[in-house]
């Protein structure tokens, strides 16, 4: 039997430390947008369904700058976002419905390949979850309220994590309907940054009922940010 794998492609956040009135994931990058090339990786991969989750001033130019020009046929869906990041996750796959997997991506995250989605969906066929994360090259320090150092971690035990983040549809629902329970993020009343939530696999680790497991991501994979991170971007994009 085919499993029925969805996207959920977050883009709705504002990107403040961009330094620019338009948002980060529809900035320009090599004349296309960014949201352009994570879209285009889904649509030419085993994914069967995209859903994008936006602010609704955005949706006219996702439909008519992205979708429509660029043959986006299987995004289906576009959806409100909610105040956070969280809140735009759970307002996705609440949309989502009547699928098996769920890839939850970052739309400034331009860099996802086919590879990258077939080892995290190999994972999550065994495990229920694949989280796509790289080794840090770089050592790793605690600090504690002061700014002084409290720890180093063995390097060898700590990954960087990256999107997407996949996991059996009926579990990370379950487990962000109770995280929304909890918190009330969905009121705006409590955000689940407050209580140390960083990402949706803590949301499982936290919430729901599998161990959470990595996929192997790609140091490409990066976040576009910074305005540093749109050069680094372009010049990734020029050596293909």
């Amino acid at each position: 039997m085919n499993k029925k794998c969805t996207a959920i492609v977050l883009s709705a956040g504002r990107g403040k430390r961009m330094g620019t009135d338009k948002p980060k994931q529809y900035l320009e990058l090599c004349g296309k947008p960014v949201l352009y090339y994570s879209l285009k990786a889904f649509q030419d991969s085993f994914i069967d369904e995209i859903v994008i989750v936006a602010s609704k001033n955005d949706f006219s130019y996702i439909k008519e700058n992205i979708i429509g020009r660029y043959g986006i046929t299987k995004a289906s869906k576009i959806v409100e976002g909610g105040a956070e990041r969280y809140d735009s996750v759970l307002c996705g796959l609440r949309a989502a419905g009547n699928c098996d997997y769920v890839f939850i991506h970052d739309g400034a995250r331009p860099f996802v390949d086919d590879a990258i989605l077939r080892r995290a969906y190999e994972t999550a066929q065994k495990h229920g979850t694949a989280i796509v994360s790289v080794p840090s090259k770089d050592t790793v320090k605690l600090l504690d309220d002061d700014g002084v150092c409290v720890d180093t971690p063995d390097r060898n035990r700590v990954w960087l994590m990256q999107t997407p983040q996949v996991f059996r549809y009926e579990e990370i629902l379950a487990a962000y309907e109770k995280m929304a329970a909890d918190t009330k993020s969905i009121s705006g009343n409590t955000s689940p940054c407050r209580n140390g939530i960083t990402d949706d696999a803590m949301v499982m680790e936290r919430y729901g009922s599998l161990p959470v497991y990595v996929s192997e991501g790609s140091y490409r994979n990066i976040k576009i940010t910074t305005p540093e991170d749109m050069v680094i971007a372009e010049a990734f994009l020029n050596s293909r």
